[in-house]
């Protein structure tokens, strides 16, 4: 991946040119207004930080990819494996809709969402010129998020999933993602035996593999283009928010996509 700075902030870009048609970047937690613990882009106002903060770091990541705020459609994320495809912006006071997956095929709208360990996963359809943006926790990773999505623009937009681009942004490496058995049997219903290679055990913890786990699901759903940026936000925090490095005091991060106009 590759850095870029505009206007005090820093965000990362998949290079290989295969996002060349689309606006995309997962922003760093550099160059906001956020005091601690959120220091210092937070774009989350559940967490104890102050709406008028959220708006500005916001506003300064819109400028950074000159969009204007008002392109925006974001959503309430509730680890569920509810889609949206919008064809409208959402009015900055408009109430959230609840889901874990939006998609467009307009230029005019710039998708966002926040995250801060779950995985951030980009889809682009060079063709069908659609983008997509999905939030994938362990939830909604082990009930099938990325499937649903893909399912979901397939009908939709009629996308065909192997002309689809996928992108894995910063989030929680294996190493760092302890979980309970209830994670491991949860699993077995959407992974059947591959939930095997998913899970690995270290001094009587277990370990999820986030990243193999949504790639295997993009691959079963017929993506065959995926990217990993391979960069984990728990060993990384003088980038990203981690809610399981930082004891759930931090923030959250934003990772942006839109057609080019």
């Amino acid at each position: 991946m590759k850095r870029l700075y505009s206007n005090g902030l820093s965000y990362l870009q998949f290079e290989d040119g295969t996002f060349d048609g689309v606006v995309h970047g997962f922003f760093t937690r550099q160059g906001g207004v956020s005091p601690n613990p959120w220091t210092s882009l937070n774009l989350a106002t559940t967490v104890g930080d102050s709406r008028e903060n959220v708006i500005e770091n916001r506003k300064r990541i819109f400028d950074s990819v000159s969009r204007s705020v008002d392109t925006l459609f974001d959503v309430w994320q509730v680890h569920s494996t509810d889609v949206i495809c919008t064809d409208k912006c959402r009015e900055l006071n408009e109430p959230h809709q609840k889901a874990d997956a939006i998609f467009t095929d307009l230029p005019e709208i710039t998708l966002l969402m926040r995250f801060a360990d779950c995985v951030p996963i980009i889809l682009y359809d060079e063709r069908k010129h659609v983008v997509g943006i999905v939030h994938a926790g362990w939830q909604g990773t082990v009930n099938g998020i990325v499937r649903r999505a893909v399912e979901t623009i397939q009908k939709r937009y009629h996308v065909n999933a192997s002309d689809l681009v996928a992108g894995i942004g910063p989030s929680i490496g294996p190493d760092h993602y302890a979980v309970g058995k209830n994670v491991y049997e949860a699993a077995k219903t959407e992974f059947g035996e591959e939930r095997e290679r998913l899970f690995h055990r270290d001094n009587g913890s277990m370990f999820f593999n986030l990243w193999l786990a949504n790639g295997f699901l993009l691959e079963k759903s017929g993506v065959t283009n995926i990217h990993y940026s391979n960069i984990c936000t728990a060993c990384h925090l003088e980038d990203w928010y981690s809610h399981r490095a930082e004891q759930g005091k931090t923030g959250r991060f934003g990772a942006v996509i839109a057609l080019k106009e």
